[in-house]
């Protein structure tokens, strides 16, 4: 299926002669197209919020910067999915595993890039949404540090977690993207130390850690000073938890006023999240919350300056499209064990690709401090031609 919103083609010109001239883009279907309703894959949320009237934020600066925008992306349902499948959109293909799902809610932006049918495309990430499919699409993704990019026009969920992210399918077109949008030259030199997540890499299944060894073993002679150590000492379901307890009562705040007013369609999945943020009890947001404060302290820790963390993006490779709902529920909890990270502490990750597991893409993620996005960007391109 395309993995583009239907509706009108879309078409605006980038600037001529700026620094991604020549490149072409395309915008998940949260972010502002001025003179287009943002969906936000659900045409409830279109029909009963205005067309804006300027563009977001990221795709101002990218069409400032020369890429011309092609077209808005399918998302999960108001970016509350981690598979892609939509109930009113349809599931975008996946080209790097045909039949399988290609994560989300990045889903339409992911297979845009993963197909070729364009160079960058923006997408969104509060709990892996651009991870997970950068992961099961064989693509870079990033997740920026969390309050960094300005996200006027983008459509919120959770916004102690949102932040805005892009795909690339190489190394280079990826480098050049994140420039311009981080706004930041990269450094000139590597991480000094790296830090393998032994309990990540022991949590994904046995067959995506031995694919993705021989990635990791490229990294460790790019930083040859490493060392092995857990990245979440109370558990990764435990942060996970803490995650799935804070984000859909963050993402009902969001939605509440519309939900109430309008009382929109929702599929069976999307609805029910929203229910149990509406029903989570006051001592779970407190525990979560202590939970969010030791994982922050523990990253920190872990990350000083000059330091990346590397570990699977994500436990296992895209599962089959169409699964039963009963199967979806264990699948989505394992992903977010290894996702849970990022709307917690906050710090930048990018997923590189490089492996596969039976033909299906597994990516690897590389983890820094805050602040130290374009460590990372740097880091990424050595590690595609070591």
């Amino acid at each position: 299926m395309s993995p583009f919103v239907p509706g009108p083609a879309i078409r605006i010109e980038g600037r001529a002669g700026g620094p991604l001239s020549g490149l072409a883009f395309a915008a998940k279907d949260l972010f502002d197209v001025a003179g287009h309703p943002t969906g936000g894959g659900n045409p409830d949320w279109a029909r009963q919020n205005p067309i804006p009237d300027r563009h977001a934020w990221a795709v101002q600066t990218l069409l400032d910067a020369g890429a011309t925008l092609i077209g808005k992306t399918i998302t999960d349902e108001v970016s509350l999915g981690i598979l892609g499948e939509n109930a009113f959109d349809g599931t975008p293909e996946n080209p790097a595993a045909p039949g399988h799902v290609p994560g989300g809610s990045s889903s339409g932006s992911a297979s845009a890039v993963a197909a070729g049918l364009c160079d960058i495309a923006l997408g969104t990430d509060t709990g892996g949404s651009v991870r997970v499919p950068a992961s099961f699409c064989g693509l870079h993704g990033i997740r920026p540090t969390h309050g960094r990019l300005d996200l006027t026009g983008m459509l919120p969920q959770a916004p102690s977690s949102d932040t805005t992210g892009w795909f690339a399918r190489d190394a280079g077109t990826f480098a050049r993207a994140s420039t311009v949008l981080l706004q930041e030259t990269m450094p000139a030199d590597l991480p000094a130390r790296l830090v393998v997540a032994t309990d990540a890499f022991g949590f994904a299944e046995p067959a995506t850690a031995a694919a993705l060894q021989p990635l990791l073993d490229r990294l460790k002679r790019l930083v040859p000073v490493w060392r092995e150590d857990v990245m979440a000492p109370p558990g990764l379901v435990a942060w996970a938890r803490a995650q799935r307890t804070l984000q859909p009562v963050e993402a009902w705040a969001t939605f509440r006023t519309w939900v109430e007013r309008d009382n929109p369609r929702f599929a069976f999945s999307v609805a029910k999240g929203l229910v149990m943020g509406a029903m989570t009890p006051e001592a779970d947001q407190g525990w979560a919350a202590l939970t969010r404060q030791e994982a922050r302290g523990r990253l920190a820790q872990l990350l000083p300056p000059g330091t990346i963390l590397v570990m699977p993006t994500t436990p296992f490779p895209a599962p089959p499209t169409g699964l039963p709902l009963p199967a979806l529920t264990p699948l989505r909890d394992a992903i977010l064990c290894l996702c849970a990270q990022g709307g917690l502490a906050g710090h930048p990750q990018i997923s590189v690709p490089g492996a596969t597991v039976d033909g299906r893409p597994v990516g690897l993620s590389l983890l820094a401090a805050r602040g130290a996005d374009t460590l990372l960007i740097r880091t990424a391109l050595a590690l595609e031609t070591a």
